[in-house]
């Protein structure tokens, strides 16, 4: 992606505020539907009791998965067919995709149909930024790329809370129709207000090849997991599927070193830090997604709580995340960002150990328990996930910000399906789910959570001139995060 204002211009002058807010909009749903479905998640179950719940984590892994694999190659395809028409493309699927979901009579349905929302939300992404970018005036850039970035952290806050009342006063399939009339409403006003930008001269299509190399290896790695348990961690099946993720993953990497247009913004890695900072963030996604998935299962299957107690327990790690986000945000040196990100692991790894022993029992404890851990580990996500999207961001010169951004975004998702999976295998382990299933989860996340704090140990600059600095990095990919 490129920040620089397309030429040939077409249409009524353009408002950078209303750009602003319909390109929020957009991200907004994007991001809430990677947590809102959590607190649904324990509802699809019962709705569909002969289906195992390690495939009906797909509901929440494929949407990561297509999320990660689309996100570069939607940027290069903004660059070359028109920025806003592959916004409004995607808003438009986006929205199709959520009534599908909503609409879905099976399983097969409705992880097809999260599949197809993952792709389609990773498009609406790097177009929106673009657009934001090109359309807002350089003195107000910083501001502008913070509002929608803390609209992104801010859907990781009110998600819980509106996939709880949804939920609780309608159906699980609420957390779908509501994209409906926004992404409506959204698309309309999009067609009126946003600029009309001819595509860039001499960019190419991205590398459909590499894309499905990479969407179809990232998948194949996730089923091994999630269905190694039924059918045998040593079965050929199991094996196959990993080795052949592995091949596929391998080849798409491979491929993007040579393409012209490629699925993987490689040349990125060429910042050593840049390298490192994206290994964290998919090592933390992985016990990352598995913890928030495993709160509302954990709260409505153990604890036996209502969906509506679940959400509001959920929305303690919520708050205590946005807080530490701003906190981290407002940092500016990278010596800063690096210690932010080693506390917050740190803060995580404690809050899942304590979750992994008997501090927290079978019985429900709001205040003993649950306040405290939720403080711990939404406080960690916070400085951790903030500081590693603003090392992201200032780690690279700034024309590369949007594309170092997206990509470390890409990095998490990754590590996010293989967290879902991981999940799935353990509790699959287990005759049922109960507290020993948990303990045993919060466990591996632990020791998944403490490599990534000796890895982000890693986190420096091999000289004092590694990585140019950019004025519009260090306060404004405060809240990328979101999820």
């Amino acid at each position: 992606m490129s920040d620089r204002l397309e030429s040939g211009q077409e249409g009524p002058e353009v408002n950078p505020g209303l750009v602003l807010l319909l390109c929020s909009g957009a991200t907004f749903m994007a991001f809430l539907d990677l947590s809102v479905v959590n607190i649904a998640f324990p509802k699809i179950i019962e709705k569909f009791p002969d289906t195992g719940m390690a495939t009906l984590t797909w509901v929440v892994s494929g949407y990561a998965v297509m999320f990660a694999a689309v996100l570069t190659p939607a940027g290069r395809l903004a660059d070359t067919v028109g920025r806003t028409r592959v916004f409004l493309w995607s808003l438009t699927g986006f929205t199709l995709a959520s009534l599908a979901c909503g609409a879905a009579t099976g399983p097969e349905w409705l992880i097809v149909a999260r599949f197809a929302q993952g792709a389609l939300a990773a498009g609406m992404i790097p177009s929106a930024l673009s657009l934001i970018m090109s359309s807002t005036p350089p003195e107000k850039l910083i501001k502008a790329i913070g509002t929608w970035s803390a609209v992104a952290g801010f859907s990781a806050v009110v998600g819980p809370a509106i996939g709880g009342v949804l939920v609780e006063q309608m159906s699980w399939r609420a957390v779908f129709y509501i994209n409906v009339p926004i992404g409506v409403l959204l698309a309309v006003a999009g067609l009126r207000a946003l600029p009309r930008h001819r595509p860039e001269t001499g960019s190419r299509l991205p590398d459909v090849v590499g894309t499905a190399a990479l969407a179809l290896g990232i998948g194949l790695v996730v089923a091994s997991l999630t269905e190694g348990d039924s059918w045998g961690w040593t079965s050929a099946r199991t094996l196959g599927l990993l080795a052949g993720g592995l091949a596929l993953g391998a080849f798409a990497v491979l491929r993007s070193r040579r393409h012209p247009s490629p699925a993987i913004a490689t040349e990125l890695w060429k910042s050593r830090k840049y390298a490192v900072v994206n290994g964290v963030s998919a090592v933390f996604g992985v016990s990352m997604f598995a913890w928030l998935l495993a709160g509302a299962l954990f709260a409505t299957g153990v604890w036996h709580w209502s969906i509506m107690e679940a959400a509001g327990a959920m929305s303690v790690g919520a708050v205590a995340s946005m807080v530490t986000s701003t906190m981290a945000g407002r940092a500016s040196e990278p010596a800063t960002h690096r210690r932010l990100v080693i506390l917050g692991a740190l803060m995580f790894a404690a809050c899942t150990a304590l979750m992994g022993s008997d501090f927290l029992g079978p019985d429900p404890d709001f205040w003993g328990a649950w306040v405290p851990t939720g403080l711990l580990g939404g406080g960690g996500l916070g400085f951790a996930v903030t500081s590693l999207s603003s090392i992201a961001a200032t780690a690279l010169p700034p024309l590369q910000f949007a594309a170092g951004v997206g990509m470390n975004l890409t990095a998490r998702q990754i590590g996010g399906a293989l967290g879902t999976a991981m999940l799935a295998a353990i509790m699959a382990a287990h005759s049922a789910p109960g507290i020993d299933a948990f303990h045993d989860l919060y466990r591996v996340c632990t020791a998944v959570t403490v490599v990534a704090a000796l890895a982000a140990l890693g986190l420096t600059d091999r000289t004092p001139a590694a990585a140019p600095r950019q004025e519009t990095g260090t306060q404004t990919p405060a809240e990328v995060s979101g999820s």
